[in-house]
């Protein structure tokens, strides 16, 4: 048997395994993916109720069932006044392509998929703004490794998503050793596709972020190398269509208020959260409830210092020629939900 045929045989065991754990979502099957996944009351049903949005359907991308799943844990996913649709995805940038697309209305996404949306010119605007710790994001390597510090990355097979929050994340983990991604050979794929090419030995590293990373962590004993700690800000955001911010405001702003509650209330319930999210996911209890420490999300406001952090990324990707020309993030955020913000306090 050939290497190649050992090799492939290895990641198709690994993603058959895997394939309860990781919700991966094509975009050319956007057009099945948009399955009411969620809540049970009448509005999900396609039956509203009255209030605001009442009459509008709300679809919403997820990943790895995270929003879903922390807003039935906190117990905001029913009575909404508009049904909701929920789309799994991957990874941010997947997301992003739909949102453009006009497949979704809204999406949770971290740091840098909106920077790389911007770039290709896609219609989005981020409405709402989370702070998260910077250690959800990792760079693991496999157990055997003699890999011990980020110095030992050039020249190595880094698995990473592209635009991906954890591209930036490696993105300034290389430069502040001196390096860039000329130095290094990226290898672009999916958690699924990452995940068997890590198994499998066909790559060095991977850079990741929870709950692939407490994962990988857990059940490989993957040895993590740097996470995002003085690397990256650990913002995450809500980005909708501008034509869902137009015709579907009164639902978004809703949608917003009950997410903000939500994760503020699953900052001091994080083991119910994490055992709703491992029922809905199919993730290990271990692996939930490791993910769940660095993945409380808490809601901020859109204010210029949140602009001016994701315009420095903007720019570093641009320096490193990784996205065309430059990008005004300013020109991509809508802050009329700011107010949310204090409604999660109440």
């Amino acid at each position: 048997m050939t290497r190649n045929m050992t090799r492939n045989m290895t990641r198709n065991m690994t993603r058959k395994l895997l394939a309860a754990l990781l919700l991966t979502v094509s975009l050319a099957s956007l057009g099945t993916a948009c399955a009411n996944t969620g809540s049970t009351n009448d509005s999900a049903a396609g039956k509203p109720a009255g209030g605001s949005g009442a009459g509008v359907t709300l679809r919403v991308g997820d990943q790895k069932a995270g929003v879903q799943a922390v807003l039935k844990a906190a117990g905001l996913l029913d009575g909404t006044p508009y049904a909701i649709t929920w789309s799994q995805f991957p990874s941010g940038p997947p997301l992003l392509e739909a949102v453009n697309a006009g497949a979704i209305d809204i999406g949770g996404v971290g740091n840098t998929p909106p920077v790389f949306a911007a770039a290709a010119g896609s219609k989005i605007t981020v409405v709402a703004a989370y702070q998260q710790k910077p250690a959800a994001l990792s760079i693991v390597v496999p157990e055997g490794s003699a890999i011990t510090s980020p110095a030992q990355f050039k020249g190595k097979k880094i698995a990473v998503a592209k635009g991906s929050a954890s591209h930036y994340h490696l993105l300034a983990v290389l430069k502040k050793e001196g390096l860039s991604f000329k130095d290094i050979q990226p290898q672009y794929l999916q958690p699924a596709d990452a995940l068997a090419a890590f198994t499998s030995g066909t790559v060095d590293a991977w850079a990741i972020w929870d709950p692939f990373a407490a994962q990988v962590k857990i059940q490989n004993k993957a040895k993590p190398v740097v996470d995002g700690n003085g690397y990256v800000s650990g913002l995450s955001f809500e980005v909708a269509s501008p034509a869902a911010v137009t015709g579907k405001e009164a639902a978004i702003r809703d949608f917003l208020t009950r997410l903000a509650k939500a994760r503020t209330w699953a900052a001091s319930h994080q083991a119910e959260w994490a055992k709703v999210w491992a029922k809905e996911t199919g993730l290990p209890a271990d692996v939930a409830n490791a993910a769940v420490v660095n993945s409380v999300a808490t809601p901020i406001a859109i204010d210029d210092s949140v602009v001016t952090s994701q315009q420095e990324v903007a720019d570093a990707f641009t320096a490193e020629g990784l996205i065309p020309g430059s990008v005004k993030f300013s020109g991509f955020v809508d802050n009329r939900f700011n107010d949310v913000v204090g409604k999660a306090q109440q």
